[in-house]
């Protein structure tokens, strides 16, 4: 992955709606540090706050199956979520299938995590 393509999975990811505001944080930090004696620093607490937030698809299957879940998402939603989590497990992902946790998994993989 370019540097270029690095800043574009962070810029996606950023833009999730699944992804956390401190995930958001993190991520923006990186980002502005880019380029400056900053950004080693900035990776590294990107990349610690990724191994944080990205969800195993396991959590997933577990949130989505809960009142919690059904309560924030609603019955069907909550439904179609953990079906879609099963079948991506069933076919071999092993991470949340949102798009924050998803970007966040290839980045940990980028950095080396």
């Amino acid at each position: 992955m370019t540097k270029e393509e690095r800043i574009a999975k962070v810029q996606e990811m950023i833009a999730a709606p699944s992804c956390c505001a401190e995930l958001k944080e993190a991520a923006n930090a990186y980002l502005a540090a880019v380029g400056t004696e900053k950004e080693a620093d900035a990776e590294k607490a990107l990349v610690a706050e990724l191994k944080e937030d990205v969800t195993p698809i396991d959590g997933l299957i577990a949130f989505a199956g809960s009142p919690t879940g059904e309560q924030i998402f609603g019955k069907e939603q909550a439904q179609a979520m953990l079906k879609a989590a099963q079948d991506a497990k069933a076919g071999g992902e092993d991470t949340c299938i949102c798009a924050a946790c998803q970007a966040g998994k290839a980045l940990l993989k980028e950095f080396g995590a």
